[in-house]
């Protein structure tokens, strides 16, 4: 039920932190797995972390930038050329700008954030769902935060890309359920990647805060998301599909 033998994910900023994470739970579970990425050395270090666990012949590392519509549409073409399709697609690639208060965001870094985490999901989606279809279906995981559920008064981009995250994927669960395409998300809660070394060398005392607060007492790591995925990515799912589930260690329930 949870296999993924035969199945071929494609997976944005796969080649670290929670992209990475969970490109390496579709490979123990049988996928080939397609690194899209725009750094060209983490790539490499990411497929050669895949390959020493013996699945080298099941990971494409594709250097792409996914505010690019043609970069996608390039990446998306290397994985039908290598391994004869896609079935599915994590929308992970993100960043964040910060300021201590939204007026003070800038426009550029406003635009950049909505691009990379928002734009692009909607570019991912549209590119990859017609290689979805011809397969007869496939599965769309988004990744989200959260910043989906919370406000935040100095990533004000960041939670409204994250918070029109979950309303872009109910909007696909509906259109594509009749291709047999499901839909879902998953948030994130506070999780030790190099996007969160950053806030946590920033901001160091709300950063202890989230410890504490979150019942788990830890923050967490890559590999906790994995299951999750693997359950979206799986048969075990197909009458799944519009939901948002927080992986957070009980951080959003209290």
């Amino acid at each position: 039920m949870f296999s993924l033998d035969g199945k071929v994910a494609f997976v944005t900023g796969g080649n670290g932190g929670i992209g990475l994470g969970m490109a390496k739970g579709f490979v123990d579970q049988g996928a080939s797995v397609v690194l899209a990425a725009r750094t060209v050395s983490k790539l490499d270090s990411a497929v050669a972390e895949i390959t020493e666990a013996g699945a080298g012949d099941r990971v494409l590392a594709v250097q792409c930038d996914v505010t690019d519509r043609a970069s996608i549409q390039a990446a998306l073409g290397a994985s039908v050329e290598k391994f004869g399709g896609v079935d599915i697609v994590v929308n992970n690639a993100g960043t964040n700008k910060r300021a201590d208060e939204p007026h003070l965001l800038s426009e550029e870094d406003w635009q950049d954030v909505i691009d990379t985490n928002l734009t692009s999901m909607h570019s991912v989606t549209s590119l990859a769902f017609p290689l979805m279809k011809s397969r007869g279906g496939g599965k769309f995981i988004n990744i989200g935060s959260m910043m989906s559920i919370f406000g935040s008064p100095y990533a004000p981009a960041y939670a409204a890309s994250k918070g029109g995250v979950v309303q872009y994927t109910k909007s696909c669960a509906i259109a594509y359920a009749k291709y047999n395409v499901q839909v879902n998300a998953i948030l994130p809660g506070w999780i030790v990647t190099e996007m969160t070394d950053e806030f946590g060398r920033l901001f160091p005392d709300r950063y202890a805060a989230i410890e504490g607060r979150t019942p788990a007492g830890r923050w967490g790591q890559p590999d906790d998301l994995a299951g999750t995925a693997i359950f979206l990515a799986s048969e075990a799912s197909q009458f799944v599909s519009g939901v948002s589930i927080p992986i957070d260690g009980g951080y959003s329930v209290q």
